[in-house]
């Protein structure tokens, strides 16, 4: 009968094999996931492989990151295309797309500005339109993309358009020359420094500044500044025609068609700011300001021509001011 020793010592070495076979069966694995073809003698030794494997499991714990993030992670879906420009990688780099390698010294793929991924640049056509953008890489407020920075910061809205919305409505509906009368534009800057700073977290208190043409002045800035207006380029031309129409209940009724050419985070956006001047509109008595000059001052802010000639562009102001004045009088029937 084996005694004890001799089975501890059976166990043991069994132990040994299933572990030997576990580590080859997870280098093949691996080896298979890198697009690699490694196998008997021709293994590389452990000085070799051991710094692969870590590295390789890095990337590919990238990818299992990317590809169990879930729309229904965020409570607002808007859909966002990835930001990719041409990236020269150092060091080796896998596609996160394919997983295949991605070679050459220099311009190997392409890497999202926003979201930071990295992938060949014939599979960038292939990527879904699930862009998550990361703090990381959006590292300002002003002159982000409306669509970038909501989803950036996982809000319905630009925390700029709610901060500001929110400070005038509290201390500033009754300000006589609301929107029309311009804040000193070194302290306007400031506020832009401090959103691009502080974010959230910046301070535009009656205690930080008193004035509230400031905070005016701070929200249309961030509104021009803008790489696409909120009124995208694409929906402009169909905004202008509309504008056009003489017939009410046909400019209504093309105006909610309109509205549905927008990206969802611009149409959000723009129903929030249309809410909001409106009850700027209903304080007319004290601010002066009704829904026509606030279609004046928010026109060429909202509304931008993509590449046209400076004289058509100079005839389109009117149209611009009537879309905004149309879209604030009648905003609890078009939103």
């Amino acid at each position: 009968m084996p005694s004890r020793e001799s089975y501890e010592v059976r166990k043991g070495e069994k132990s040994l094999v299933q572990k030997a076979k576990q580590e080859a069966n997870q280098q093949d694995i691996l080896a298979a996931a890198l697009g690699m073809r490694i196998s008997g003698p021709q293994k590389p030794p452990a000085t070799i492989w051991q710094p692969l494997k870590l590295f390789a499991y890095s990337q590919l714990t990238s990818l299992v990151r990317k590809a169990t993030l879930k729309d229904n992670s965020l409570p607002h879906k808007y859909e966002k295309v990835h930001n990719f420009k041409v990236h020269t990688f150092r060091g080796p780099h896998w596609c996160e797309y394919c997983a295949n390698f991605m070679w050459g010294l220099k311009a190997q793929g392409v890497k999202c500005a926003d979201c930071g991924l990295n992938v060949h640049k014939q599979c960038s056509t292939m990527v879904p339109c699930n862009c998550v953008p990361d703090l990381k890489h959006v590292k300002k407020v002003y002159s982000c993309e409306l669509t970038t920075l909501v989803k950036a910061h996982n809000t319905k809205r630009p925390m700029v358009v709610d901060m500001c919305i929110q400070e005038i409505e509290s201390r500033g509906l009754k300000s006589e020359g609301l929107y029309r009368m311009s804040g000193f534009s070194d302290s306007v800057e400031d506020v832009k420094s401090a959103f691009d700073r502080d974010g959230e977290k910046t301070d535009i208190s009656a205690n930080a500044y008193e004035d509230i043409n400031i905070i005016t002045g701070a929200l249309k800035l961030y509104l021009r500044d803008l790489p696409i207006p909120v009124i995208s380029y694409d929906a402009y031309p169909r905004f202008i025609e509309v504008a056009k129409l003489e017939d009410p209940e046909k400019q209504q009724e093309a105006f909610r068609e309109a509205l549905e050419l927008l990206p969802a985070a611009h149409s959000e956006t723009l129903r929030y700011l249309m809410v909001h001047l409106k009850r700027v509109t209903l304080n007319e008595k004290d601010n002066l300001m009704n829904a026509e000059n606030l279609g004046i001052v928010f026109g060429p802010t909202l509304l931008r021509a993509p590449n046209l000639d400076a004289m058509t562009a100079l005839n389109d102001i009117r149209y611009q001011r009537r879309v905004v004045e149309f879209l604030i009088k009648n905003e609890d029937i078009l939103f």
